[in-house]
């Protein structure tokens, strides 16, 4: 920990390293860490979340969740907001994977009904849920019915048959964000997207079956308001985003910004940190096509909710109204956007980058459904297919602290390389059969890039955060079928 050894801890799980850390730190910075994560993280980390705080215009702090490792300019699991006049827009700050995020859809199923059942059902989603590097999806689009994509999100797909009428309101934004700009996405990005909807991609993206666990179902109350009323209760989580059209879009802009860094005579501590003033053309054409890629991430998790609904019901012969199958909740990890957030003394618009952290809006915030307002956003962080995952609950004490936001998963602690030189796909597949975890993926190396041993303990991120006040626990939710590519 001597990177950090002037760091000033905050509470138990909070460490504030100061401005005079290093030259042209605009803020402090901010690690939500208890002190085992914190002496686990990799050094990169406090390189990036401190390079973070020397971006022009960046307000309050530059944070890292108790996730965070090192990534692209930023940290995963970094938080920052930025002046709307003064400050910056990133894709280092977004990541290439544009709203990759979190839904999760309930059941009535108890864990006694689907176990018998799970290889067939899992190998029904892994037939019907096309994985792996460069699939395509089923659904056909024109140019002008995928521009209406990048606009409308999952309004789209429920006005063309793929999706149920209340899936809009369950989802973050309503499913699409405001700002698109089709005709700020190049013809190369548009390519690579428009075959893509309904597919889950490979790396850390998964569908996973999952129980709720009665050991760990630590708010019963606050679950039932989710739609959580069994302790064996069946639920199914999805974890992808925009696929290739995200990464083509940020890597379209990030040379860009190369350019207008000079323009504006902005320098960085990070060529990854590529920046341009959100005030400027550039700012603005690259966040109209950003949200492009968020509204098309949403479509592509909704198409395939729908396909998860039909494997449901070949296999238990209900129909998905009767099996209860609404969408929980949906949250992105890697956005920019326009939100009101208390800044010093006042509250005022703020571009708030979250790149691997996850929304933690608190009770009576106008953004949290209608259903859940006066409770509070329910918040999705995932877990490696080993491990499990959680239901937490957004509050009041994240709206102050973290501009409403918290971690939004494991985090890894060694790359896909490693992971693969100490373990076996096959070996990792069986071992976990064996756990009661049926798994299929579209390649036994991307399984073992995936193996629990490469995250951090995902109870104890969890944990962090729940002391922290940021995020609190409702249920842990246990794995017992995945998909992965």
């Amino acid at each position: 920990m001597t990177e950090v050894k002037n760091a000033k801890q905050v509470s138990d799980v909070v460490w504030e390293i100061p401005e005079s850390f290093k030259p042209g730190m605009n803020v402090p910075a901010r690690i939500y860490a208890t002190k085992k994560l914190l002496e686990a993280m990799d050094n990169g980390v406090i390189e990036q979340v401190t390079n973070v705080a020397s971006l022009p215009g960046i307000v309050n702090c530059s944070y890292a969740m108790a996730d965070a490792h090192w990534g692209y300019g930023f940290p995963i699991g970094g938080v920052a907001a930025f002046d709307l006049e003064k400050g910056v827009i990133s894709p280092g700050g977004i990541g290439f994977d544009i709203n990759c995020g979190m839904r999760l859809i309930r059941t009535n199923l108890r864990y006694s009904e689907v176990r018998p059942r799970i290889k067939e059902l899992v190998d029904l989603l892994f037939r019907l849920i096309p994985t792996g590097v460069g699939v395509k999806g089923f659904v056909r689009l024109s140019q002008p019915q995928f521009e209406d994509v990048m606009r409308w999100g999952v309004k789209w797909c429920a006005e063309n048959d793929y999706g149920w009428e209340d899936d809009v309101d369950k989802v973050e934004e309503g499913g699409y964000i405001k700002g698109a700009d089709p005709s700020k996405v190049s013809q190369q990005a548009s390519s690579r997207g428009i075959n893509q909807l309904g597919t889950l991609g490979s790396g850390n993206h998964y569908c996973e079956v999952q129980v709720v666990d009665p050991a760990r179902f630590f708010d019963a109350e606050v679950g039932k308001r989710f739609g959580l009323v069994h302790d064996d209760q069946v639920v199914v989580m999805v974890h992808c985003g925009s696929r290739g059209f995200g990464h083509q879009v940020g890597s379209d802009y990030l040379r860009v910004f190369d350019g207008a860094m000079k323009k504006y005579g902005i320098t960085v501590r990070d060529r990854e940190l590529a920046c341009a003033p959100f005030a400027s053309k550039e700012g603005g054409d690259y966040y109209g096509a950003m949200v492009c890629a968020a509204n098309m991430a949403f479509a592509n998790r909704q198409v395939i909710v729908m396909r998860i609904r039909e494997a449901f019901k070949q296999v238990f012969h209900k129909d998905p109204e009767a099996l209860d199958m609404h969408i929980v909740y949906d949250v992105c990890h890697n956005i920019a956007k326009v939100e009101r957030h208390k800044v010093g003394k006042s509250s005022r618009d703020v571009l708030v980058h979250r790149k691997g952290a996850t929304r933690s809006f608190g009770p009576g915030h106008p953004d949290v459904p209608a259903v859940y307002r006066e409770l509070g956003q329910p918040v999705i962080i995932g877990g490696s297919m080993e491990t499990g995952s959680y239901l937490l609950l957004g509050t009041k004490k994240a709206m102050e602290e973290t501009f409403g936001s918290t971690a939004h998963g494991s985090g890894r602690t060694m790359s896909r390389t490693a992971a693969k030189r100490q373990v076996s796909g096959a070996e990792l597949q069986r071992s976990m059969e064996k756990r009661g975890i049926y798994v299929k993926a579209a390649t036994m190396e991307g399984l073992a890039e995936e193996a629990g041993m490469a995250y951090k303990d995902i109870s104890e991120v969890v944990e962090t955060m729940h002391q922290a006040g940021i995020s609190l626990k409702v249920a842990a939710l246990r794995p017992i079928g995945n998909i992965k590519g």
